[in-house]
């Protein structure tokens, strides 16, 4: 299960060297979940080298044609970066505190199911997240009747 993280601000303004491809493939083994460009820029907490937002996005292009790399959203956040894995995942996402649960896909094949059978539609989580409220934000909600 992974939890999402507060987004960091942009960096600064001083020139960083730029990462490389192989800096954000080798982050598989520094980090788990969907980063932001910005997150990638930043350096991912001392991870990687820092690099100048427009590198980012353009080496998360190339790594997205590639195939090493697919773009998501979780939420109400900016796009997310996710390495391309074996095994695909999809994710559920809290619209109150924003926590991020990945979820192997066949978990889901149910509800795929239903809304095939009910709609005649064949429903991916792969993109966009299943929105809703963690079992957390759903007691409070409950207890105090407001969703934000």
């Amino acid at each position: 299960m992974l939890a999402a993280r507060a987004i960091p601000g942009a960096p600064t303004t001083a020139a960083v060297p730029a990462a490389k491809p192989a800096d954000f493939k080798n982050r598989r083994r520094r980090t788990d979940r969907p980063v932001t460009a910005e997150e990638l820029a930043a350096g991912l907490d001392g991870r990687i080298p820092r690099s100048d937002l427009a590198v980012a996005y353009r080496n998360l292009e190339t790594l997205g044609q590639l195939g090493l790399v697919r773009h998501v959203h979780l939420g109400h956040a900016p796009g997310h970066y996710a390495i391309v894995r074996r095994e695909p995942c999809e994710y559920l996402a809290c619209e109150r505190c924003g926590v991020v649960t990945e979820i192997e896909p066949e978990r889901l094949d149910d509800v795929r199911r239903l809304i095939e059978e009910e709609f005649a539609f064949h429903a991916s989580f792969t993109h966009f997240p299943v929105g809703g409220l963690c079992s957390r934000c759903a007691l409070l909600v409950e207890a105090f009747g407001r969703r934000t």
